[in-house]
């Protein structure tokens, strides 16, 4: 968490505590009665009663203690109730599902589009004014929007595989609720309830304001509500009897909205991302590449890579170096978390935020930091080809192949229509698809086949370099091997230098011509493939070489060469 947002929770919480001691403590040290006249009326502000008195002769300051136990009552209780309604409602909602869910949806959607104003004019009158009517109708009007906030949280939860684990091992739904819904959910009713009582406070101040409080019961709406009934703007006395309780209104509204945002990002950590995302910035280049280095189509100098993490950045990628010569397979292999991806991503300058980036990357002696980002972007699918994880769930569902391969030619060049649709069977014949399913949409192709959909969109401006991460993620065993030959086919026809990042070290083998081991950020070992594989001394190689079966190291080369 920032440190900035460190100091607004703490400066919310000092304001809550000061409204606080001011409800608990001052009935007590102020010498007045807030119910009795303890002066003439309409004094002004003196050392006797600071905040004058108004036309009764009531302390006004008395009035504002007493008030802020009132309106702070008020804003709690309601907003507890809210909370639990709302979280129970949303809870059971979204967990329960089928005909439940929906009943309960559009009950929410009608409370939700009745206008306030005049329900509360309403049930007031119904009623009558009171306490109870404002807790009631404020409540009424605010369960609704926490239920349909903590009801879309659910429905996430009870997605994820440890909630689908406990299902198939046969725990009971009292049992899954107890262990996964519950606690998941639970941390987002604290700033839930923090916001309620923000909204709720304004809510009762507006209400007594409009005389459906309690005339007889103190709070900061009915002073107000007095002295505009009174003629107080009428009179100098409005400066003392309006303005002091707007600004004991403003104070616990800004008390619990800077405790809400602290909340919000003590259960949400990636909501500071937004705020610290930096923007991208052109660099002068440090050095120029010799005429050697220019014939290598890339090259990566110290790239380290850091994120936020509790006001402070770390490092999630360190010193990364490597360079990929003209037709050569470079291959990036390590766990999941060893920054194979996020390498990936610095390169096409498209790394999530809230990161940032040091070193150079040069492509084709262009430092690509120098870059601006139109430049960048001509670059991304035109001379730099990139398929990402899980690409199958890419595509487009609601447009066809064609369409979707011809958009990809139109964002970087200007072809006609004809010239276009000979581009695009020529590309799908390339990745091994039957022109027939150019007019398909994904959901009528199988896995395999949208792989090779978006192969063909990262060919489809003949780039230099394909950066595949992890391509054949989410595919069944044979599919791989299909997906992995046609990436070591197309790569040779056309001779485009690529990298190869996995986590199956037996698929970058048969691709790659070098190979790059990587583990917490780090490259701990390189060089030639075959090489790495059989004779590597370091301990992580040689225990990712020795778990894959048959696989030993003196079956490597003849197991790659023969793939």
């Amino acid at each position: 968490m920032r440190k900035s947002t460190k100091v607004i929770g703490a400066v919310g919480f000092v304001l809550f505590i000061a409204v606080v001691l001011f409800a608990v403590l001052g009935p007590f040290i102020i010498p007045y009665d807030a119910y009795k006249q303890s002066g003439p009326s309409f004094m002004a502000p003196n050392r006797d009663h600071w905040l004058g008195t108004n036309d009764m002769g009531q302390d006004i300051l008395a009035e504002l203690a007493e008030g802020a136990r009132t309106s702070l009552t008020i804003g709690i209780l309601t907003a507890l109730f809210a909370t639990i309604i709302g979280g129970s409602v949303g809870i059971l909602a979204g967990y329960i599902g089928g005909w439940f869910e929906v009943v309960v949806m559009r009950v929410i959607d009608v409370v939700l589009t009745l206008p306030f104003l005049p329900l509360m004019i309403v049930i007031a009158v119904y009623m009558g004014p009171g306490i109870f009517t404002q807790i009631f109708v404020i409540t009424l009007v605010m369960w609704a929007g926490k239920a349909r906030q903590i009801r879309a949280q659910t429905l996430s939860i009870k997605t994820t595989g440890p909630v689908l684990a406990a299902k198939t091992m046969g725990a009971n739904h009292l049992y899954i609720f107890k262990k996964h819904i519950f606690p998941s959910v639970f941390p987002l009713f604290i700033p839930q309830f923090v916001g309620a009582v923000n909204t709720a406070i304004l809510l009762e101040s507006s209400l007594s304001f409009l005389g459906m409080g309690n005339p007889l019961v103190k709070s900061w709406g009915s002073i107000l509500y007095y002295a505009n009934s009174r003629s107080a703007f009428l009179t100098e006395a409005w400066v003392w009897w309006i303005i002091p309780p707007g600004i004991c209104i403003v104070m616990v509204v800004l008390a619990f909205s800077l405790m809400g945002y602290y909340l919000e990002e003590k259960v949400n950590p990636r909501l500071s991302s937004y705020a610290l995302a930096p923007k991208r910035q052109k660099r002068e280049v440090v050095e120029d590449l010799t005429q050697v280095e220019r014939d290598i189509v890339l090259s990566v100098q110290n790239l380290t890579v850091e994120y936020p993490k509790k006001g402070l950045y770390q490092e999630v990628v360190s010193n990364v170096s490597f360079d990929l010569q003209r037709g050569d397979v470079l291959g990036i292999v390590g766990e999941s978390g060893s920054g194979k991806s996020t390498v990936a991503t610095s390169i096409i300058q498209q790394l999530k935020l809230p990161g940032r980036s040091r070193g150079s990357i040069y492509f084709e002696g262009q430092a690509l930091e120098t870059l601006d980002d139109e430049q960048i972007r001509q670059l991304r699918g035109k001379d730099i080809g990139y398929i990402a994880q899980a690409a199958m769930n890419a595509i487009n569902p609601v447009i066809t192949i064609d369409k979707q391969l011809k958009e990809a030619i139109k964002v970087h060049q200007k072809l006609d229509e004809a010239e276009m649709d000979k581009r695009v069977m020529e590309v799908m014949t390339q990745v091994g698809l039957d022109t027939k399913w150019r007019f398909a949409f994904s959901h009528e192709l199988s896995g395999g086949m949208r792989q090779r959909v978006i192969i063909a969109m990262a060919l489809i401006n003949r780039p230099k370099l394909i950066i595949a991460d992890e391509p054949t993620t989410g595919l069944d065993v044979i599919v791989q091997v299909e997906i992995v030959q046609l990436l070591r086919k197309l790569q040779r026809e056309l001779n485009i230098s690529m990298i190869f990042i996995s986590h199956d070290l037996p698929a970058v083998l048969s691709v790659t011509d070098r190979l790059i081991i990587m583990k917490y950020g780090h490259i701990i070992d390189s060089g030639e493939s075959i090489e790495v594989a059989e004779n590597s001394s370091h301990p992580y190689t040689r225990r990712l070489v020795d778990s894959i079966p048959l696989l030993k190291p003196k079956k490597v080369r003849e197991a790659v060469l023969s793939s």
